[in-house]
């Protein structure tokens, strides 16, 4: 059992981390500790300095000369690479595109249409929102189709010949549940189905191997712990394999083959491209490759290796400090299985988050009772969550979160 920090402790494992140099590539403000970085990672310092320089000397000065002087026709592809060697895959299997919404649309359809006769849509009761809506859009733009729901535990048995998709989450947004996508993926194809998973909750704060796991298909989101920015564009995933095979229901100009003979009919470009649609945003390009960047010198042993401890000593301390206060842990307590943030359940969690939030800890509440915590390999240190953890305990102590103030719903929790 992991032995909960005192201050001396996380300072120590401070001087150690090998990643300790890059929290100061970083925007964090004075006086907040910050454990949200799976909802909305903190700005890389020379993100504005790169989105400055775009501005001035490549827009401003290059004009519409810019698509080809500075490349930024390429950038899906350019930005898709680095993405690749994040997530176990080649740099011709990924591509930045759209939002994660609209990517996992254009992959689902594409992914029911390359397996005609099959009428289903897997996933698992709680997955993340819009993935579940945007399954429940497609099945009903597709008109035969039908999403199901299995609870985890069942869901590889659940996979039959009539699946034409399992649609799952990595990392689960709201317990930190990491499932077996190995696993997972050898049911689905044992039976002839394709695997579609979104790895928001994964990239940039665990390895991902796709290609080891013999993957099929994957999306993600760039403003999390890729530090993008609000809205950063998002990036799919299709194996080389099927990238022939599968089509794009979204056909637009970026995804032709030829998009400036301008051609009246759709022809499909080769490989990642024909999963393109519209122009890209370069400005919000430019500021996601800053928060790429960020690991262009990190090991992901060490990511792997910090993510675990952190949480492990976060649970200790938590539940060391904050006995009985109806704090319930609902993140897996075993490393291995949890992605890197940990949530526990509270009958007055949406009062005690916006409290903590007050005194300068900032996390985040999911419905109906959870609060998440999240630790951002590059720049959480074990100073921080012993800080926040004696916050935490001194408001339930004093249950500070009792005031009205705190129990007012904002628009985004």
């Amino acid at each position: 059992m992991t032995m909960a920090l005192d201050r001396e402790a996380a300072r120590a494992l401070d001087a150690a981390d090998p990643l300790r140099g890059k929290r100061a590539g970083f925007a964090l403000p004075d006086g907040v500790i910050y454990l949200n970085g799976n909802s909305l990672g903190a700005a890389p310092l020379s993100a504005a300095a790169r989105v400055g320089r775009l501005v001035r000397d490549e827009w401003a000065r290059d004009l519409i000369g810019s698509w080809n002087v500075h490349d930024w026709i390429g950038a899906p592809q350019r930005l898709g690479a680095r993405i690749a060697r994040l997530i176990g895959a080649e740099a011709d299997e990924v591509a930045i595109a759209d939002s994660t919404s609209v990517n996992l649309y254009k992959l689902l359809v594409a992914a029911c249409t390359a397996r005609p006769g099959r009428k289903t849509i897997l996933s698992e009761p709680g997955n993340f929102p819009t993935d579940l809506y945007i399954a429940q859009g497609v099945a009903a733009t597709l008109g035969d189709r039908t999403v199901r729901t299995v609870e985890i535990d069942r869901l590889c048995d659940a996979i039959d010949t009539d699946t034409a998709v399992v649609l799952l989450t990595h990392v689960h947004y709201k317990s930190g549940h990491m499932l077996d996508m190995a696993a997972i993926t050898a049911a689905a194809h044992a039976q002839g189905a394709l695997v579609l998973w979104d790895l928001s909750h994964s990239v940039g704060a665990l390895p991902v191997d796709l290609n080891g796991c013999a993957a099929d298909l994957a999306v993600g989101c760039g403003y999390k712990y890729l530090n993008g920015g609000p809205g950063a564009p998002a990036f799919l995933y299709v194996a080389r394999r099927l990238q022939a095979e599968l089509v794009s229901p979204l056909t637009g100009w970026m995804g032709h083959d030829a998009p400036f003979a301008f051609g009246d009919d759709y022809v499909p470009a080769t490989g990642i491209a024909r999963f393109l649609c519209g122009t890209p945003p370069i400005l919000a390009m430019a500021a996601l490759e800053e928060g790429l960047a960020q690991f262009d010198d990190v090991s992901f042993d060490d990511i792997l290796a910090k993510s675990r401890t952190l949480g492990d000593h976060f649970i200790a301390m938590v539940e060391a400090r904050c006995a009985g206060h109806d704090l319930e842990l609902i993140s897996p307590r075993d490393a291995a299985r949890r992605g890197s943030h940990v949530s526990f359940a509270h009958p007055e969690a949406y009062a005690l988050c916006q409290a903590l939030i007050a005194r300068g800890v900032v996390g985040d509440f999911r419905a109906p009772d959870a609060i998440r915590f999240g630790f951002t390999p590059l720049y959480t240190s074990f100073e921080d969550i012993w800080n926040a953890v004696e916050i935490l305990a001194r408001v339930l102590d004093e249950r500070a979160w009792d005031r009205s103030e705190y129990r007012v719903r904002a628009a985004v929790t």
